[in-house]
């Protein structure tokens, strides 16, 4: 069993993988550390040992992974420190603030001989996997548009989240998220980026956004995050040449209509609204089947699973350089074509 430190005591690194570490077995939790005096007390008050500092972590020859789960900001000087040190390395995400910073990340990683990768644990999230599996069946043709959309209604956070100097921003923080499953989901190039960010609480970060990804096949994605949405949208909707699918919310099925039948000998309007329409009269169940899509089974913690069987050359990462590099890249174009006001050719 691999011997793990947290290097954050916050949110991700003591309420997540602290917790999943101590709970499921996969590693062995040397300790924490951070730099804060209070969350070092609080570790110990939880009966964990606490590095007085990170130079303490890294002359720890028992440590073979360190989870770095601390500010956005502070990753790049701290996984190269750590990578230089023997470490293989974890980082929350996202992993860098740019292409360059992730670059030189990547560097130090080859330079040592040690793995390194970025938790993107949202890969283990079940709508996601749904939304995946049908896209890759066929279950309703060949994919043409795909909307993946997180809503709340809180605005965004007021600690280190709210300031642009720390990484903070919606694109970084849920964005990076839902960036990486539609890759996962759509393989394809990506043609064009065109990103529309929302300051409606805050001046200082997007507190929200609207991203628009052409793919070379013709297969268009939106991705959005609101932080101001008091009446949220459907998690994801996919529509296809065979019928379309969709998630309401991540704890529901997924929904499918197939079209079984595409002409039918005689369309009866109907009354909408004002006035009658045959373009917009529903179908019925003669040319459509509808069902739901077996929930997927998943758990996070391979993520952790996969990490040691890489190390000891059993496995390759699942979370790889280069997608770790495209999504850096994507979210790059979008903060561009944001401030741009433009569309970004991206291959």
């Amino acid at each position: 069993m691999k011997n793990l430190v947290v290097i954050g005591y916050g949110g991700m690194g003591g309420g997540f993988h602290v917790k999943h570490a101590l709970e499921d077995g996969v590693v062995n939790l040397l300790g924490i550390y951070d730099i804060d005096p209070e969350k070092q007390r609080k570790a110990e008050t939880n009966g964990i040992y606490s590095y007085s500092s990170l130079d303490e972590v890294l002359a720890d020859e028992r440590v073979d992974i360190c989870t770095v789960a601390i500010p956005n900001d502070s990753h790049l000087e701290t996984v190269v420190k750590c990578l230089e040190a023997g470490k293989n390395v974890i980082c929350e995400k996202p992993v860098a603030l740019s292409c360059t910073d992730l670059q030189k990340m990547f560097d130090a990683a080859d330079k040592s001989g040690k793995l390194f990768s970025v938790h993107q644990n949202r890969r283990w999230d079940v709508d996601y996997l749904a939304m995946r599996e049908i896209y890759n069946s066929g279950a309703v043709g060949e994919v043409f548009d795909i909307e993946s959309r997180i809503h709340g209604s809180r605005g965004i956070p007021s600690d280190w989240r709210c300031l642009k100097a720390h990484g903070g921003g919606m694109i970084l923080d849920w964005g990076v998220h839902l960036i990486d499953q539609i890759l996962q989901i759509v393989p394809e190039k990506i043609k064009s980026v065109y990103c529309e960010l929302d300051n409606i609480t805050t001046k200082e970060v997007d507190d929200g956004f609207k991203l628009h990804l052409l793919f070379e096949n013709g297969c268009r994605a939106h991705i959005e995050v609101g932080t101001y949405n008091f009446i949220s949208m459907p998690r994801f909707y996919m529509r296809g040449k065979k019928g379309s699918a969709m998630i309401t919310d991540w704890r529901e099925n997924a929904k499918i209509v197939e079209c079984t039948h595409w002409h039918e000998s005689e369309v009866l309007p109907v009354e909408h609204a004002a006035g009658l329409t045959k373009t917009m009269a529903p179908r019925d169940d003669v040319t459509t089947r509808t069902y739901e899509w077996t929930r997927p089974v998943a758990d996070v913690y391979d993520y952790y699973r996969n990490f040691v069987r890489a190390i000891d050359g059993e496995e390759e990462l699942l979370v790889t350089h280069p997608q770790m590099m495209r999504v850096m890249r994507v979210m790059e174009a979008a903060f561009e074509s944001g401030e741009k006001n433009k569309v970004i050719d991206f291959e």
